[in-house]
């Protein structure tokens, strides 16, 4: 059975490999997985990953990758030869670009669908010309990556009960814009707290801000699973 802790993923979305590293360190005995994001990847490079895959951790290596289908399979490789467990692709890519991915995936890594990015809304949509409401745009990508094979969805928690009632248990869900109750809501629009996330089904719940820059990142997390467990 699934330990309540091994759904958290802690996002590393920090400026250097020294901090990335140090949070790693403090919370390991914690929280096994941990997500590197295009932030730290920029700044450190395919070395981060295997950084922290040294660790004993596992990685969540999200890039987003969008772009043509031969430049996407190559970085799924490239993807693969690091050692990633999960990546992300944008599935507004397309689905020849989908199944360019999904093919090209090796080592068991999960290849999880971007729909819509959880600091976006409505209003977001209007301007790139999607005139529909998000949980509509979520469920259309959904179901094209789903058709191109991929593992799982990346969505905000609000997309879960629909997401669970398309697709059951076929898939995997993984949701950002977490805020526990005691955490300011930031930047995200879309957010809820990791128990009504669990609660609505959510498979891996990704929470960055609230451990990182809480002045005791493992006291943020004890608050967490504090909470789960409630």
């Amino acid at each position: 059975m699934t330990k309540v802790s091994d759904k958290i993923i802690v996002a590393l979305d920090v400026a250097t490999k020294e901090r990335a590293l140090d949070l790693v360190e403090q919370l390991h005995d914690q929280i096994s997985f941990f997500k590197i994001g295009l932030q730290l990847y920029t700044a450190e490079g395919p070395e981060i990953v295997r950084a922290v895959l040294s660790t004993g951790a596992k990685v969540w290596l999200d890039i987003k990758l969008h772009d043509i289908p031969n430049t996407v399979a190559r970085a799924v490789e490239s993807a693969n030869r690091l050692g990633a467990h999960m990546l992300t692709i944008h599935l507004s890519g397309g689905s020849e670009m989908i199944c360019a991915a999904t093919a090209a995936r090796a080592n068991n890594m999960t290849i999880l669908g971007v729909t819509v990015l959880t600091s976006a809304t409505e209003q977001t949509l209007s301007e790139i010309g999607i005139s529909d409401k998000v949980e509509n745009q979520v469920l259309r990508l959904a179901k094209l990556g789903v058709e191109a094979k991929i593992d799982g969805i990346v969505a905000s928690p609000h997309e879960i009960k629909i997401l669970r009632a398309e697709f059951g248990d076929k898939i995997r869900i993984a949701v950002q814009g977490i805020r526990p109750i005691w955490a300011e809501p930031g930047d995200q629009k879309r957010f809820m707290t990791p128990c009504q996330a669990i609660a609505a089904g959510a498979d891996y719940i990704g929470i960055g801000r609230p451990i990182t820059a809480h002045p005791n990142p493992r006291e943020a997390v004890a608050k967490i699973l504090d909470e789960l467990h409630t």
